[in-house]
């Protein structure tokens, strides 16, 4: 049996009738993978309904060094909050596949938030989830060794995005070895020994752009502090 563990971002909590209401306010734009959507610095006037596809959200230090700040999907929200914050964007986006989004003036999308009911109840509830995903974020990364941290990422990262298919769980994100190990805060050769130890436990099974968690729980295990 094949199960989707995620679908639960804003595009997919809405109903045929109120996804085809803020199509109106917006325009549908499609992405090349590679592709910068929007620039750190720039003004944040309008924010992102990703409807297919997959980005990666990162930020640069003063010294010019990029990290990985999140990954989103098909389903989620993105840049909404720039304009409340700062007017300013704080991260840069790119397309780690074709990407396919709505693009929604800030404005247009709190009147369709304030008109209508339910979209608002939706954007509330994707917006606790990632509150609590950045929550349990902060508390991973504190006081864990560095194979904890990629531990919880890779469980974190199926939580969202992996499907089930019998015993084991598959996340197909485009993501590089070097970009999975800055998102969850450790270096390339923490990640690379801890994914070959976990390989060879029978916890992993990795290929390009691909990983297949075989025992969920016992990775789970080595996550919790």
């Amino acid at each position: 049996m094949v199960t989707c563990m995620g679908g639960t971002g804003f595009w997919h909590l809405l109903t045929e009738a109120e996804r085809g209401v803020l199509t109106e306010h917006g325009r549908n734009v499609a992405f090349k993978q590679g592709a910068a959507i929007c620039t750190q610095g720039e003004p944040a006037t309008h924010l992102f309904v990703l409807t297919s596809g997959w980005v990666k959200v990162t930020g640069s230090t003063r010294d010019g060094r990029e990290h990985v700040l999140a990954v989103r999907g098909s389903g989620d929200v993105v840049g909404e909050l720039a304009a409340e914050a700062a007017g300013l964007r704080t991260a840069t986006m790119w397309a780690i596949s074709m990407v396919g989004a709505l693009i929604v003036p800030h404005t247009a999308f709190s009147d369709f938030l304030d008109g209508t009911p339910g979209a608002n109840r939706a954007y509330r509830q994707a917006l606790t989830q990632r509150w609590g995903q950045a929550a349990s974020l902060l508390l991973a990364r504190s006081g864990t060794t560095g194979g904890q941290r990629l531990a919880w990422t890779l469980l974190d990262l199926a939580g969202q995005h992996g499907v089930r298919a019998d015993d084991v769980v598959r996340i197909q994100i485009p993501l590089s070895q070097d970009e999975l190990a800055s998102l969850a805060g450790v270096s390339r050769a923490t990640a690379t020994r801890a994914l070959a130890r976990w390989r060879r436990r029978g916890l992993i099974r990795t290929a390009r752009r691909s990983i297949v968690i075989s025992d969920p729980d016992e990775l789970r295990q080595i996550a919790t502090p």
